[in-house]
C-alpha cells in the first residue's frame, strides 16, 4: 500500500499541469477540493488517480490501450498497474447524458498504480501523452496552412 500511494503521488504530480490533461483527481494535490480534509483525516492520500484527457474518446482509447506498464482492467487494485476508461468499461451501460449529469466525462481515465518503479510509470504515461500530441501535430499544421 505504501508503494501504491507513493506511485500515485508521483503520477498525480506529473499529470497535473500537463497540456493534454484537463484535470487530475487526487486528494494529495493542494488544489483538490478535498485536499484539506484528506490531509487531516488520512495518513496518506491513497493510491487511486483519475484524470480527464483534454481530447477525444478515440485518443483516450489509444492512450489506455497502448501503455507498457498499465494494463486495461475493470477491477482496479493489485500489485500491477491498471488503467480503466469508465465510459467504455465500468460505466458503459449508463447513457452518455446520464454519465454527464453525474460528472463522469467520456475522457476520464482511472489509474491504479502498482508496485513498479514510479519513474517507469510516470514515463509510460508521459510517453503516451507525447504520442497523442505528436499525432495531433499534422492536423494542426494542415489547419494552419489552409
Amino acid at each position: 500500500m505504501q508503494r501504491h500511494a507513493e506511485n500515485a503521488v508521483a503520477i498525480a504530480e506529473a499529470l497535473h499541469g500537463h497540456p493534454l490533461v484537463r484535470r487530475v483527481y487526487f486528494p494529495g494535490l493542494a488544489d483538490h477540493p478535498g485536499h484539506e480534509i484528506a490531509r487531516r483525516q488520512m495518513s496518506g492520500f491513497g493510491g487511486m488517480v483519475s484524470f480527464e484527457l483534454d481530447g477525444s474518446v478515440e485518443e483516450v482509447v489509444r492512450l489506455v490501450s497502448s501503455r507498457r506498464y498499465f494494463t486495461l482492467g475493470e477491477s482496479l487494485g493489485g500489485v500491477k498497474s491498471l488503467v480503466c476508461h469508465p465510459a467504455r468499461m465500468t460505466h458503459a451501460s449508463i447513457p452518455p447524458d446520464a454519465r454527464a449529469a453525474l460528472g463522469l466525462s467520456d475522457t476520464l481515465v482511472r489509474l491504479s498504480p502498482g508496485c513498479e518503479n514510479a519513474s517507469d510509470l510516470v514515463e509510460d504515461l508521459k510517453e503516451g501523452l507525447a504520442e497523442l500530441d505528436h499525432a495531433r501535430r499534422p492536423l494542426a499544421l494542415a489547419v494552419e496552412r489552409s
